[in-house]
């Protein structure tokens, strides 16, 4: 971990209250994104393809860290933290994922990346999804992991039965008026925690720390207003989602990625309505986050879809 003193040196990093942590072999990085300064971990093999990495809520480009050493002697890696996430800055305006996913793109151009592969989690695949829509002839390969895209994955109904009720009732609580904020503002770190537990397979796949570090960076900065903003203006997203599908179908390469235990049963058959070329893997012994729970499956997936078209 970089020492606090230090993180608030760091000139570019719009988030000086949150400590950094670093990982072996990859480096900080901070770029204006169309007006928005994004942070971003890269590392890797420079002339590889590139492989860019959102996460979601309510994480940060951390969640990827035992997933990015395995395709680092390959792949040239670049793990984002979207707006309002981490150590990126944390705007006011839309959070919708066509408008997010240009501050995305935005900041892989400004890295010097002028195509890739891109893989996200969650709401990063939200925006990963939309960035596909708005830029697919930059991507080479999308790769979804265990997603609820609004009018895309996500049901149009919040279920009631008890039994998977709680893997999707706090899509309804994020888009009540102030009362989320009203209600977590000081228990930041029990919300956080209950998600990292409950929704893994294996209870015990984040210690303390983890959901310490989690919890700082939903709490730092309006941080909390951020990650709140992607469920408000997700209707937002669905419609634009749908506008742009009224007008053209993803022909990219998507890989569905879900899980054993995870939120959305088959990713691949939830996007391939939508996509020509989809297919799907499900990653066995996992709950909800994929990347923390099998890093080693979800690499070793990575590589071999990005073997396909490229020369690895």
């Amino acid at each position: 971990m970089t020492d606090p003193a230090t993180t608030a040196r760091v000139p570019d990093n719009p988030v000086r209250d949150l400590p950094l942590h670093d990982l072996a072999g990859f480096t900080h990085r901070w770029v204006d994104a169309g007006g928005v300064r994004l942070h971003a971990v890269e590392g890797g093999q420079p002339d590889g393809p590139a492989v860019v990495l959102l996460a979601g809520f309510p994480q940060t480009w951390w969640a990827w860290r035992k997933v990015m050493p395995g395709l680092a002697d390959r792949c040239h890696v670049i793990a984002i933290d979207l707006p309002g996430q981490g150590h990126s800055e944390r705007p006011e305006g839309s959070y919708d994922t066509h408008t997010v996913a240009a501050y995305v793109h935005a900041a892989v151009q400004a890295l010097g990346v002028s195509t890739y592969w891109l893989a996200a989690h969650d709401i990063g695949a939200w925006v990963a999804f939309s960035l596909a829509l708005k830029y697919e002839s930059r991507l080479h390969g999308l790769a979804l992991l265990d997603a609820g895209i609004p009018g895309i994955t996500l049901p149009d109904t919040i279920p009631t039965d008890p039994e998977v009720a709680w893997k999707t009732w706090h899509f309804a609580f994020h888009l009540v008026p102030d009362l989320p904020e009203t209600l977590l503002t000081g228990r930041e770190r029990e919300y956080v925690g209950w998600f990292l537990k409950a929704k893994t397979l294996a209870s015990d796949t984040f210690d303390d720390a983890e959901i310490e570090q989690y919890a700082a960076a939903i709490t730092a900065d309006g941080g909390l207003r951020a990650s709140l903003a992607y469920y408000w203006d997700a209707a937002e997203s669905a419609r634009k989602n749908h506008e742009a599908l009224e007008q053209h179908h993803l022909t990219v390469p998507v890989l569905g990625i879900s899980s054993s235990h995870g939120s959305i049963p088959d990713m691949a058959a939830s996007i391939r309505p939508w996509a020509d070329n989809t297919t799907g893997i499900v990653v066995p012994d996992a709950g909800h986050f994929i990347p923390d729970e099998q890093p080693d499956a979800v690499a070793a997936a990575l590589v071999g879809f990005i073997g396909q078209l490229a020369r690895l």
